[in-house]
């Protein structure tokens, strides 16, 4: 009886490994990935190691870091002299009167931007005369920083928006004088040959406070006032602005990482 029972065993055994080849030979082979790997290929690069900050908002290991507290030295006015902004008794950037507009030294394209900004905690002012600066990215496309704490304003001048583009998704910015924040993820434009044509358009994603107020949109083109955005070449990297609008508007915790650009299909 146990020899029969074995025998049983042995021939289920042998069925369910010819079952087991006949299925994996009827099934196709695995198509590579656009990468060049297969699906779960161990022979696919891991991705860095990097170090995140210690806390919410603090800098990678491998972010550039543009202010935090300390000092100026990553910045300077519009013709490369040291900047009229100052470090306040708080270690924040603050904008004096009449200090100008303050861009970075080192020049990029496309990148994962983290920024804090506070507007006056004294209200003065209201619309777009209350609190009112702004992110230039490549130092031509902004996006707006204004006091929208019970401020009515035109749709698409609030904080979060991109200036006279695109309207923020919601408001939700904080009282006077409160700290918030902006992480962004910007990828430049690409032109052809040097030209104004765009072979794809800047685009934009930003969490104000943590909220997504603008998700992946293409950006129509520079930053202008009551007229039509439009593109005009520019190179691939360019410094990152803070606009001076006459308020004493505050920044800190700046810093950025660089993004690869993903060629485009001509």
């Amino acid at each position: 009886m146990r020899g029969k029972a074995t025998k049983i065993t042995l021939a289920i055994l042998i069925l369910t490994v010819i079952c087991t080849i006949a299925i994996s030979q009827d099934q196709p082979p695995r198509d590579k990935k656009t990468n060049g790997y297969y699906v779960h290929d161990d022979a696919e690069p891991k991705p860095e190691v990097v170090k995140p900050g210690e806390k919410v908002g603090q800098a990678p290991a491998d972010a550039i870091v543009i202010f935090d507290g300390k000092d100026t030295k990553n910045l300077s006015d519009e013709a490369g002299n040291p900047t009229k902004w100052i470090i306040n008794d708080e270690g924040a950037l603050e904008c004096t009167k009449k200090a100008g507009t303050v861009r970075t030294k080192q020049e990029f394209g496309s990148i994962q931007l983290h920024i804090e900004w506070a507007t006056p905690e004294k209200v003065e002012g209201s619309g777009q005369g209350r609190g009112n600066s702004g992110v230039f990215l490549q130092g031509t496309y902004e996006l707006q920083v204004l006091d929208c704490w019970n401020n009515p304003t035109y749709a698409d001048g609030q904080a979060g928006a991109i200036y006279g583009q695109k309207a923020p998704l919601v408001n939700v910015s904080r009282a006077p004088g409160e700290w918030q924040t902006y992480d962004v993820i910007y990828h430049r434009p690409i032109f052809k040959d040097k030209t104004n044509e765009v072979v794809r358009p800047a685009t934009i994603t930003v969490l104000h406070n943590g909220v997504l107020v603008q998700d992946n949109w293409e950006i129509k083109g520079i930053t202008y006032h009551k007229k039509t955005a439009e593109y005009k070449y520019h190179p691939d990297k360019m410094p990152l602005k803070l606009q001076d609008h006459n308020n004493a508007i505050r920044y800190r915790n700046i810093w950025v990482r660089e993004i690869d650009d993903v060629p485009a299909t001509k």
